[in-house]
């Protein structure tokens, strides 16, 4: 259902006259509706409009819940990777600051979104990014490869966050950084929420609670696990999102159980290290 949902946004197959396939944050923005609304989304949760504006056209989609990239402290020469890169907004970002001697590899199980990414990297004349069909649980990296890892409301939607976290883990060098800026949980959502399907392709279901979430970073190896940023979710991002309106109306949540949904979605910044090197500073 993720790979479909998200197949469908990647090729603009859904009406801006009825309801979209689901985003994380905010309506899917197909192609006929242009990108005013996924800028106005992408700058809410942190991008500034320099960033927005130094990237290939239709890279961003308006599906992330922050900005990893912002935080993550990226050098010239560095090599990044992304986990579920989609169309390759925060990839190309990485791009710009790791320079000509680095390298980005964005990594997604969705083959539309990949075709996209591939061709906002050739429009855009990226020749440091690359994008690799797989998915989060078995990274298509060698180990310890990469200097930094980053990942933008993804690891939410996998099945199984401790193995993401683990392949994470071994696609790092010694030292290198994990950045993520992911949904977490304070407190317990409506039983109807976690049990929907919708629900969980829109990046609510899904999710862990924060400190589990932490702890599973912990439990990969990691050490300096700590959140970096935190905010509710924007109330307006959540309602406007098709598949939250699905939620609150579908399974006819009332008052109390909408107030109590809307306050249990965080949008968090975590980063981690892994040992064994010399890490850098943080942001």
């Amino acid at each position: 259902m993720v790979r479909e949902g998200y197949g469908a946004i990647a090729s603009g197959n859904s009406s801006c006259c009825g309801p979209s396939e689901p985003s994380c944050c905010g309506p899917a923005v197909p192609s006929c509706c242009g990108a005013g609304l996924a800028e106005d989304i992408s700058s809410k949760i942190g991008y500034s409009t320099e960033e927005l504006e130094s990237i290939p056209e239709g890279a961003n989609l308006g599906l992330g819940c922050g900005n990893p990239v912002a935080l993550a402290s990226l050098k010239d020469g560095e090599t990044v990777l992304d986990l579920g890169s989609g169309p390759g907004l925060d990839c190309f970002l990485a791009a710009n600051r790791v320079g000509e001697n680095g390298r980005v590899i964005g990594v997604d199980m969705t083959p539309e979104m990949l075709e996209r990414a591939r061709e906002n990297a050739r429009r855009g004349g990226y020749q440091n990014v690359e994008f690799r069909l797989g998915e989060i649980e078995n990274l298509p990296v060698a180990d310890a490869s990469v200097d930094v890892v980053i990942s933008n409301c993804v690891i939410n939607l996998s099945p199984d966050k401790p193995r993401v976290f683990r392949e994470a883990f071994r696609a790092l060098k010694p030292g290198g950084r994990l950045m993520v800026s992911d949904i977490v949980l304070e407190g317990e959502l409506p039983p109807a929420v976690r049990e929907s399907a919708a629900a969980y392709v829109g990046c609510i279901s899904g999710a862990m609670g924060r400190e589990d979430y932490l702890n599973t970073i912990r439990e990969a190896g990691f050490v300096e696990v700590e959140v970096v940023e935190e905010s509710v979710f924007p109330l307006d991002c959540m309602l406007n999102d098709p598949t939250a309106q699905a939620v609150v109306t579908d399974l006819g949540l009332t008052r109390p159980e909408l107030d109590n949904l809307l306050a249990a979605v965080r949008s968090a910044k975590i980063k981690a290290i892994k040992p064994g090197g010399q890490a850098l500073p943080s942001a």
